[in-house]
């Protein structure tokens, strides 16, 4: 039977209390972090990650993206409520038709270094 091993772990009592104290002053607010953490559950569907997707190639219609994704228009409504709510994606209303595009070029930004992450 293999062994397991266990993740290295330090074997000392040293604290760096200046190495510490650095990065205690660098740590962004709790709150920043429970909104980070919000930010990528945005990311942990892969419906949303689709749709997303979808609108870095182009501006498009709920019509469009339920064709497109073979969901029903309802599907993507609720999906794109969530992202919106999220601020990763905005609507422009044209007539009777609703286009949704991504919020900013951050959003492209963080799908992109997913993909490339995850391609590694």
């Amino acid at each position: 039977m293999p062994v397991k091993k266990s993740a290295p772990i330090c074997d000392c009592d040293v604290i760096h209390s200046k190495l510490v104290e650095r990065v205690r002053k660098a740590m962004p607010r709790e709150e920043d972090f429970y909104d980070l953490a919000d930010l990528y559950k945005m990311f942990s569907d892969s419906t949303r990650v689709r749709i997303l997707w979808a609108l870095s190639a182009a501006q498009m219609c709920v019509c469009d993206i339920a064709v497109l994704l073979n969901m029903t228009k309802s599907a993507i409504s609720h999906q794109l409520r969530a992202l919106r709510l999220a601020n990763l994606v905005k609507y422009d209303k044209k007539g009777k038709t609703v286009y949704y595009s991504l919020a900013d070029s951050h959003v492209k930004d963080i799908f992109e270094k997913g993909f490339e992450h995850i391609r590694e």
